[in-house]
């Protein structure tokens, strides 16, 4: 490439070089594309996620039962009424009184169907002292929580006249109401602060209003569009909540972080005395290539939760997949038609201090403008590569360690909230005086006919044995849907909130009770589901899908690339810094949660457990994201290698160049996450602390250290392609475009049979 050739190859180049010169088109295209995605998705409404299709196994096939019979099961209540002292009985008269009161108060509000005396239900603790009032609310259980405000106060007032009795509420409505007073806003907050957050943490980085307010004006539209797209492809898979929930985090975050890195490059090359036009090519052409390499890696990871055929991973795959699909696409069109639009004008509203030319002007006669921190790290790295690899890869193996003890499973109440909520505790005490009452297990009965003599004979059987096997303290209910010929069966389990406990008495019902005698019944089915038959159904699941998951985003983010760099060794080194990144953050997150090490420094406690979900989530995010880094940095040492420089002073030039851009991201992205370790719940602050640690890992001690000095280890041998895969694709198309100021690059020696792909 010659002097002044402006020549480029690859997508991005093409694509930036289109929009710069139609830039007009190009701005026009996207809004037109973000208004029609979002009125399209509007118009066609979102379907969510209905029960049946959560998970396979019993639990789904109860779902399904219950849905093609039309049953909307009522959220159910209960009001425990407890004697505060040993010497006071359920048989008591103001007992007696006290459970009186609270089934008239509840009836009165006109809100609640169904109410049950524990002296009929016989919910009446072995102590004698705890007694059940049982209830359901009128209406749809998804909007129950909105209604039972009324039943809440009912029962509040009974309270005040039997001060020497615990009378306390709990079930589906009131926990739901509890949830969204105490974390709704919560919530809502942590995502609203996301965006002033980044926005802070830009006008930093790059000393100007509108060159910070571009990259969260190009996300926020690329996470409208994706919106409107969730609601159109929800008619194919459906989504929930959460999906979206997850979009906005990873779409937010690698929005910004693109055309951060776009922005930047630009801005320097601009810097370095080209002009606004070929500055924006050798942007498009090489942070451009990039962003383009980083999000397809990032699309192939997320891809992964498709393979986990749980409804809620696939969505929440999915819809990131689309999120940074779209986000790619605007930073490699858009964003340079904005660019173009905006010209110098992008530097409108500098900011005293913190523009570059205030810096320069403080560091005038300093030196080199790069990062001096980085600089210094480098230098040491770089003069003992071995003993760096060696210090740094055993800090994170240490790390990591605590992870091969790892244990999962799905929180319960007390776990996720400790003594923050006075719901928790009426929880306890309900698990403490009936074992199981709270989350009882449900065994949907679909028989031919369920009031025959053979159907209720096997019935009463099942609530006998199910007793008698050790599985359940009982009162085991039965509902039944005549006109449906279905039936509900609520079974205690043993265990209440230790999971582990009732999960065995579920396999109790399952393998043991049910085929003994409902299981004797021809056509008959009977599958159970609930809280503890949920999580277990969820765990066996997950832990099938984990094999094909990990071994899908490892081999294709590896074939990527392999494509991209034209190098064995470079893929090997991106897989392998990648899994200790993921590693490392497993470790913190086993010390903080579940060993409690440290859970203070983070407003957590240890609770003994990670949730079941995160895990495998965690992997697919951030093997995702953290090619962000990876693909970044190392394009920017491939790029000084194929300009002549050797390998040493190639990692130098890639990581000091790159320093400042990947810390603005990071900290962005550290950021971000760190919001959502702020939440109360348990799970949420899992998910942040875990998420942000990686990242934070991976934008210092792998980026900085171990990255160069595996690199300076591996010296020529980091370009290794053998001759025998040269037939494969080549997408290498990353050429800067040269200005007036440079020359034409020499290429380096190749390595091995290597065929240099520039």
């Amino acid at each position: 490439m010659g002097n002044g050739d402006t020549r480029v190859r690859g997508i991005a180049a093409r694509a930036g070089g289109w929009s710069a010169r139609h830039r007009w088109a190009a701005v026009g295209i996207w809004m037109l594309f973000v208004v029609l995605t979002m009125g399209l998705g509007s118009a066609a409404g979102t379907v969510e996620v209905k029960d049946s299709e959560q998970i396979s196994g019993e639990t789904s096939q109860a779902a399904t039962i219950a849905e093609e019979a039309g049953i909307d099961e009522p959220a159910g209540e209960t009001v425990l009424v407890q004697a505060k002292d040993s010497g006071t009985k359920a048989t008591d008269a103001d007992f007696r009184a006290a459970v009186t009161a609270v089934m008239q108060a509840v009836e009165k509000t006109g809100e609640v169907t169904a109410v049950t005396s524990p002296y009929d239900t016989k919910t009446i603790s072995k102590d004698g002292r705890s007694a059940l009032v049982q209830f359901d609310m009128r209406g749809e259980a998804d909007t129950a929580g909105e209604r039972v405000e009324p039943v809440l106060k009912a029962v509040e007032e009974v309270q005040k006249d039997h001060a020497s009795l615990t009378i306390e509420q709990i079930g589906g409505a009131s926990m739901m109401k509890t949830f969204d007073d105490a974390f709704g806003e919560d919530f809502k907050q942590a995502e609203y602060s996301a965006v002033p957050v980044a926005l802070g943490i830009l006008l930093v980085a790059f000393g100007a209003v509108v060159a910070a307010l571009v990259p969260v004006a190009l996300a926020i539209t690329a996470i409208i569009a994706t919106m409107g797209l969730m609601g159109i492809v929800s008619h194919v898979m459906p989504m929930s909540d959460t999906a979206s929930s997850v979009m906005l985090l990873v779409g937010l975050a690698v929005g910004v972080d693109y055309c951060l890195f776009y922005l930047r490059r630009e801005r320097e090359e601009r810097a370095a005395g080209r002009d606004a036009q070929t500055a924006l090519q050798i942007a498009a052409a090489t942070s451009g290539r990039a962003i383009v390499v980083s999000g397809v890696t990032v699309c192939v990871a997320m891809a992964g939760m498709l393979f986990t055929g749980i409804a809620e991973f696939e969505g929440m795959g999915l819809a990131s997949l689309m999120v940074v699909a779209v986000a790619m696409v605007g930073s490699v069109t858009v964003l340079p038609a904005l660019l173009s639009l905006l010209g110098e004008r992008v530097e409108k509203g500098r900011i005293p201090y913190l523009h570059p030319e205030s810096k320069l002007r403080r560091n005038r006669g300093r030196g080199n403008r790069d990062s001096r921190f980085w600089t210094a790290v480098l230098k040491g790295v770089l003069a003992r590569p071995a003993l760096s690899v060696v210090v740094a890869a055993g800090a994170l193996l240490a790390i990591a360690a605590p992870a091969l003890g790892m244990k999962t499973q799905n929180l319960t109440l007390d776990q996720e909230f400790g003594d923050s909520l006075p719901i928790v505790a009426t929880y306890d005490r309900v698990n403490e005086a009936f074992p199981g009452g709270s989350d009882p297990a449900e065994v949907v009965v679909k028989a031919d006919d369920i009031n025959s003599p053979e159907v209720k004979s096997a019935i009463a059987d099942f609530r006998t044995q199910a007793v008698e096997s050790g599985a359940s303290r009982g009162p085991v209910d039965v509902k039944v849907h005549d006109e449906e010929n279905v039936a509900f069966v609520y079974v205690p389990l043993v265990g209440g909130s230790d999971l582990d406990k009732a999960e065995k008495s579920l396999t109790t019902i399952r393998d043991e009770v049910r085929p003994a005698t409902l299981g004797k019944v021809d056509g008959l089915e009977a599958p159970v589901t609930g809280q503890v038959a949920g999580s277990k159904d969820f765990n066996d699941q997950l832990a099938g899908a984990v094999a094909p998951v990990f071994a899908f985003v490892v081999v294709f983010a590896f074939l990527l690339m392999l494509l991209s760099f034209r190098s064995v060794t470079i893929a090997i080194t991106a897989i392998v810094l990648n899994l200790l990144s993921v590693g490392a953050a497993y470790g913190i997150l086993v010390g903080v949660f579940q060993h409690g090490w440290g859970a203070s420094l983070v407003g957590a406690e240890g609770v003994g457990a990670i949730i079941t979900w995160l895990p495998l989530f965690l992997f697919v995010i951030l093997f995702g994201l953290s090619m962000d880094y990876h693909v970044f940095v190392v394009s920017r040492i491939r790029e000084a290698r194929l300009r002549g420089r050797s390998t040493k002073d190639a990692i130098q030039h890639g990581v000091v160049t790159t320093a400042g851009v990947v810390t603005s991201a990071a900290v962005i992205m550290v950021a971000v996450f760190a919001i959502f370790g702020t939440l109360s719940m348990q799970s949420m602050k899992q998910m942040g602390v875990g998420l942000a640690a990686a990242v934070l890992i991976d934008a210092t001690i792998i980026r900085g250290v171990l990255l160069p000095a595996a690199m300076a280890l591996l010296g020529e041998r980091n370009w290794y392609f053998p001759k025998w895969l040269n037939r494969l694709p080549d997408l290498t198309h990353d050429e800067s475009p040269q200005g007036p100021v440079s020359s034409p690059p020499p290429s380096p020696p190749a390595v091995e049979g290597e065929k240099v792909g520039v």
